[in-house]
Order: structure tokens, then C-alpha cells, then sequence
């Protein structure tokens, strides 16, 4: 009981910090400024996060995020309405966008 008691006490104390997601390479990106969703709907996608301000979109796809820059809100709206996301993510985000129009030249 002393023990339980204990590590519930130890939870309260440990500090809190912004949330991060790690894109590899060193890189991280905090979550402050994000809209996050969990998504149960995908099989593929787990996560979709936006930022409308720096129109910056994040997508958890099994285990791993990816991110994509100069995304608009009619774009992430869209990903969020699509029958499958994982198709539409396929299609639009990563082939149509294979252009670079969604690359993040910035860390």
C-alpha cells in the first residue's frame, strides 16, 4: 500500500513539459502549437496533427512522423473527411506533393 502510495505521489512530482515528436535526424517539433487528433478510423495513419498558423501538417503513420509544409487548411480539412486516409495521404501528400510542394526546407 505504502509502495502504490508511493509511485502515485512520484507521477504528481515529475515535470511537464511540451509534447515532442521526433521526425528523425535529430530533428524534433513541439506540439504547443498543434491541433493533434488520434485517429481510429486508418489502419496506416494513427495521428494527424495541423498547424493552421504555420500550415504544417503531421502524420504518424505506423509508428513513425512525417511531416509536410505549406499544407492548407482545405487540404488538411480534406485528409480529415477522406473515405481513406491512407489513400489520400498516398495520393495527394506524398505523389502529388512529390513536386516538393509540401517539402519543409526548415528544421
Amino acid at each position: 500500500m505504502v509502495r502504490a502510495a508511493a509511485l502515485i505521489l512520484s507521477l504528481f512530482s515529475l515535470p511537464i513539459g511540451p509534447e515532442t515528436v521526433d521526425l528523425g535526424n535529430s530533428t524534433s517539433v513541439y506540439l504547443s502549437r498543434f491541433e493533434c487528433r488520434d485517429i481510429n478510423r486508418s489502419t496506416i495513419v494513427q495521428r494527424v496533427c495541423y498547424s493552421a498558423g504555420e500550415r504544417t501538417l503531421l502524420v504518424a503513420v505506423r509508428g513513425s512522423y512525417q511531416r509536410y509544409c505549406g499544407v492548407p487548411a482545405a487540404t488538411f480539412d480534406a485528409l480529415m473527411s477522406a473515405p481513406s486516409m491512407g489513400v489520400y495521404l498516398n495520393r495527394v501528400l506524398r505523389i502529388a506533393g512529390a513536386d516538393g510542394r509540401y517539402n519543409c526546407t526548415t528544421s
